[in-house]
């Protein structure tokens, strides 16, 4: 259990907790609400995962208990016991590694996720469609929320954009490896002649930022446009124009929301992805400028998928930065993106080096 307990870095989250707690029993910590609701929602996280160790350190208990009594005396009943309990110890074990991987300022933020489709009409609107779907199944399977921000339906079939917001604790860390474009190859359902086709679409990923983010954004650097909600997310607002268009003038950045039920609260949400997104400009500029010292070329565009879907002639979905694959390409699109992630936090962990 030693080595267990420094896996965890019990003494040091024991420490954290209760210097939170202090603070929490200062007079006026409720001065800034937002502040002091931060803290508590962080001091939470911790208790949990405190919680979660101990939980972890008795089912361990309980295994090596349980492997002495079968190596006494086998039992059919009692071996599966022991099968069922390991299994559930290694997934939390690798869960708890995976997010030992996110140390970013901002990966422990709710992740703001654009799907766009490339070239290709419906084929393209169709595979963001599908994208989509991946992205929620994954979050139902992961325990987090997704929030549908703005949905602007394809023409025949499929999505034209999509926008939403994935809320839980990491969500920005976990989803960042998605940032790119992705690459379908299949036969298509709207070909009559059943040709293969190749279609892209773009995912953009953007940590949700609060308040406590200074990112000066003028006033008359804005253009805010109303319009009537329509698509998912917008059925129950669309007899009012309660939705908002941001667009901010000296970028071309444009931001809309129309999920939330009243104009003011879909101007917050619109403003908020704003912020995130001239972040993530700035983000970009400060990376190319490193590159360019350090001689460095860094691929930008269409030309450069971050991962293929191949579902014809054969099935295989591979990531193109880590080499990751896999031949379940339905488990992928069901939302079984954990095994892309992690290789991904660990290959970016290798860049740093």
């Amino acid at each position: 259990m030693t080595t267990l307990g420094g896996l965890f870095d019990l003494d040091q989250l024991s420490e954290a907790i209760s210097i939170n707690e202090s603070k929490m029993a200062e007079p006026g910590f409720w001065d800034d609400q937002r502040a002091a609701q931060k803290l508590i929602d962080e001091n939470n996280q911790l208790k949990t995962k405190y919680d979660n160790f101990h939980s972890l350190a008795a089912e361990c208990e309980d295994l090596q208990l349980t492997l002495q009594l079968l190596e006494e005396e086998p039992d059919a009943a009692l071996q599966q016991e022991f099968e069922v309990t390991l299994e559930k110890v290694e997934k939390y074990l690798n869960e708890y590694k995976l997010g030992q991987l996110l140390n970013g300022k901002y990966d422990g933020n709710n992740a703001i996720v654009e799907i766009h489709p490339g070239a290709g009409g419906t084929e393209a609107e169709d595979w963001t469609e599908m994208l989509l779907r991946m992205y929620t199944r994954w979050a139902d399977q992961n325990g987090f929320k997704v929030m549908i921000d703005d949905y602007q339906p394809g023409e025949v079939a499929g999505i034209s954009s999509v926008t939403f917001t994935v809320i839980g604790h990491n969500a920005y860390g976990y989803l960042k490896s998605e940032k790119g474009v992705h690459r379908l190859v299949r036969i298509s359902p709207f070909d009559s002649a059943n040709r293969r086709h190749t279609s892209f679409a773009s995912v953009d990923v953007m940590p949700e930022l609060d308040e406590s983010v200074n990112i000066e954004i003028k006033p008359d650097d804005l253009r805010i446009d109303v319009f009537r909600s329509s698509g998912a997310g917008g059925q129950h607002i669309n007899k009012t124009s309660s939705a908002v268009r941001i667009t901010h003038l000296p970028t071309g950045i444009v931001t809309s929301s129309q999920a939330q039920r009243s104009q003011l609260q879909n101007r917050v949400t619109a403003m908020n992805m704003l912020k995130s997104k001239l972040y993530e400009l700035e983000q970009e500029k400060k990376a190319q400028e490193k590159a360019k010292l350090e001689g460095k070329q860094l691929e930008i565009g269409w030309g450069s998928q971050i991962r293929s879907y191949v579902f014809h002639p054969y099935t295989m979905v591979k990531d193109h930065r880590t080499n990751h694959e896999t031949a379940n390409g339905k488990a992928v699109m069901d939302g079984d993106l954990n095994p892309f992630i992690n290789d991904y936090l660990q290959w970016k962990l290798q860049q740093k080096n």
